[in-house]
């Protein structure tokens, strides 16, 4: 049997991704001065549906032509192995965070601040029955809720993929109808077992852009056209949902604050509702229009080569740099908390974590690289 051929990487799908995990970084920073800059300040999506999106297209170079070229059996084998990976590191990283913030709490004599802002008080109040909770997904603390999430949507992959190899449209019509489903609350999850609280991020609701960008990994669906009226429609939106979703605006003038509230069900985050699909949408087109034919824009003058191929070495471990990232993110709103919250700290905890990140991508790479199986250096 032969191996089955890498398809090359699309330097898009590696550049857009990395761009999401700085993003994602600077959001899950406590009191972070950035946040009032990033995308999902002025639209419904934000850098979630960077991460899940990009993630489906990768699942699908991944994975799909083990499907394909394979079996179904060894497609699913693949799936249930990337499943235990990630699994395993949602355990990794609760453990690091909790066991960081205690140590925090007990070094620094807060009697438990730091544990209670990350609302974890209810896991050390009973730590064995939580800890069970946390290991079979019945509790799902806030923050180490993107995981889960992920995990869910990789459990429907084969499902996905039975119905695809008969006919794309049977796997369109499964990913919409959960999604709906979810939308009218007929699937949840429980995420702890003292409240009805469900799942920030609902998984049936989800993969609905995940699959999107599986289905174009895998070309089920077509590249869509470049033209101006498109690119037109897309702007259009994108710049439409600015005063309903920028706070300073619908603070200002109670008419968009009154129609958020009307539309509130249509950019949910926990089942996604149907204008941040869309206007994920926009964002994604435009940003593909503007990236050109296989990323052919991503290029330009030396400094700008280098900030592209850095950032793409960030998407290309996004898995080690999201999970590094949590933790750099709760310590940093620990050092903000100490220093002050000004222009110079904001920017020392930001780039510092910024660093961070990049070192963890190009060493990440370096040990997937195996380079003790190359041949030795002959004197």
């Amino acid at each position: 049997m032969t191996a089955i051929q890498k398809r090359p990487r699309d330097p898009r799908l590696d550049f857009f991704r990395g761009l999401g995990m700085f993003i994602i970084f600077i959001a899950h920073v406590p009191g972070n001065s950035w946040t009032l800059w990033i995308p999902a300040r002025f639209g419904f999506s934000d850098a979630t549906e960077i991460f899940v999106f990009c993630s489906g297209m990768a699942s699908a170079i991944a994975f799909g032509r083990v499907f394909n070229e394979h079996s179904w059996s060894m497609g699913t084998a693949r799936i249930l192995h990337r499943i235990w990976q990630v699994y395993w590191s949602h355990i990794a990283v609760f453990l690091t965070i909790a066991a960081m913030l205690v140590t925090i709490d007990h070094l620094g004599g807060f009697d438990g601040l730091y544990v209670r802002k990350l609302n974890l008080q209810h896991f050390f109040a009973r730590p064995a029955e939580n800890l069970v909770g946390y290991m079979t997904l019945t509790y799902v603390p806030n923050l180490f809720d993107i995981l889960p999430m992920y995990l869910g949507i990789l459990a429907l992959v084969p499902l996905v993929m039975a119905l695809g190899m008969r006919h794309p449209a049977l796997a369109g019509l499964l990913v919409a109808g959960l999604w709906l489903a979810a939308n009218f609350h007929l699937l949840n999850l429980p995420a702890e077992p003292w409240s009805d609280r469900t799942w920030f991020f609902n998984p049936f609701a989800w993969q609905l852009v995940f699959f999107t960008g599986f289905a174009f990994g895998l070309r089920w669906l077509p590249a869509p056209p470049v033209n101006k009226t498109l690119i037109m429609l897309a702007a259009l939106f994108v710049v439409l949902t600015i005063p309903f979703a920028w706070y300073r605006a619908y603070n200002a003038l109670p008419f968009f604050a009154e129609w958020r509230g009307e539309i509130s069900f249509l950019i949910n985050k926990t089942r996604f509702g149907f204008f941040r699909y869309v206007h994920f949408l926009s964002l994604a087109y435009l940003a593909w229009v503007a990236a050109g034919e296989g990323g052919r824009r991503l290029q330009g003058v030396a400094v700008w080569n280098g900030f592209v191929m850095i950032v793409q070495k960030v998407g290309q471990q996004s898995l080690a740099v999201f999970l590094v990232s949590l933790v750099a993110a709760r310590f940093g709103g620990f050092l903000l908390d100490q220093m002050g919250r000004n222009f110079g700290s904001a920017a020392l905890v930001n780039l510092g974590g910024f660093v961070l990140l990049i070192g963890v991508a190009y060493s990440v790479g370096w040990f997937k690289g195996q380079p003790w199986k190359l041949a030795p250096k002959t004197a």
